[in-house]
């Protein structure tokens, strides 16, 4: 199985980022974005200036508003935020896509309404479609530069997780395979809620050991809280789950991070993400997860302690000194 004409959704930095890198393996890509001045500019001066600015975009990357050509893809991305993704998918839908086009969910998160995993939600639109997901540790802007990094496909069907894996394969990127749809979802989502923790633990200048500890226990809650929502214990172990989480928790290039540290800072809510400028998806998502987790009846003292400073007005000092005099227990 080999794919000509990829399309991907989204014209954020990391929608951007993998038009960029499929254009290292396809003649051609296409990117599909809802702003014709920054379409046009990626065009004529093959850079994405307002998500992915410092980063030459290839000669063989086009980019459109037009979301009709997706009727001639063999392959679309889904790279745009949870929260849009279910619209996203609607649309498309009714633009006749090739049944056999494979459809890859990018985004982290879960869907508020109804807790369901990104490609569940695409599958709703798409049921004859086959779909995989694609999560990892993957900054946009080290990706763009062509820095090694690898990540985890996820795909029910073998033949297509291998082709899948051949394309997002060079000599500076490494994919790997895992059938487990929803151990990657599920660690891609829920790690972006410990970024947010990490981030206010090193805003509040707590120190190494405190932010070394928060990721460790983050790693034990993300994994009893993926499994209990039907994920296999091995995958948060991997580059969805452990891979992510470290990343996402220790990189400047983190968004969820960013917010963490300036809520640590002193920042309100909407002051942190008024910074930002562009979607942090553990802010929103961890509503759906907190939620989610009360429905599986699941003990998540890290995401809790999130969600207080997050929707419950507790000050981020109090919700982490909460968490650190939790009754002592037993590591396993």
């Amino acid at each position: 199985m080999n794919f000509h004409h990829p399309v991907v959704i989204g014209s954020g930095s990391w929608g951007t980022a993998l038009a960029a890198f499929l254009a290292q393996k396809c003649a051609q890509v296409q990117l599909v974005g809802r702003n014709q001045e920054l379409a046009d500019s990626i065009n004529w001066k093959h850079r994405n200036s307002r998500y992915l600015p410092k980063a030459p975009l290839p000669q063989n990357l086009f980019a459109t508003t037009d979301a009709s050509l997706v009727s001639q893809a063999d392959l679309v991305l889904f790279v745009v935020p949870t929260s849009a993704t279910r619209e996203t998918a609607e649309k498309l839908a009714k633009l006749r896509l090739p049944s056999d086009a494979v459809l890859i969910s990018c985004a982290k998160g879960i869907e508020l309404t109804t807790g369901k995993r990104m490609s569940q939600v695409i599958a709703d639109s798409f049921p004859d479609n086959p779909i995989a997901v694609f999560s990892g540790p993957n900054h946009a802007e080290e990706i763009a530069a062509g820095l090694p990094a690898a990540a985890t496909i996820g795909c029910p069907d073998e033949a297509t997780a291998t082709a899948l894996q051949h394309l997002f394969t060079t000599d500076r990127f490494r994919s790997y395979t895992n059938p487990d749809l929803a151990g990657i979802e599920l660690g891609g989502a829920i790690k972006n809620v410990f970024a947010i923790a990490a981030g206010v633990t090193m805003g509040l200048k707590l120190g190494d050991n405190a932010i070394s500890a928060l990721v460790t226990r983050a790693l034990a809650e993300m994994t009893r809280l993926g499994t209990a929502l039907g994920g296999q214990p091995e995958t948060f172990a991997g580059l969805s789950g452990l891979g992510d989480l470290i990343a996402t928790c220790f990189s400047v290039h983190s968004r969820n991070h960013k917010v963490g540290l300036a809520l640590g800072q002193g920042k309100t809510l909407e002051e942190a993400v008024g910074e930002l400028g562009m979607v942090a998806e553990g802010v929103p998502n961890t509503r759906s997860i907190y939620q989610a987790a009360r429905r599986a009846k699941v003990r998540t003292p890290i995401l809790d302690a999130v969600h207080a400073v997050l929707y419950e007005d507790v000050p981020a000092a109090g919700a982490l000194d909460r968490l650190f005099r939790q009754p002592p227990r037993q590591e396993v």
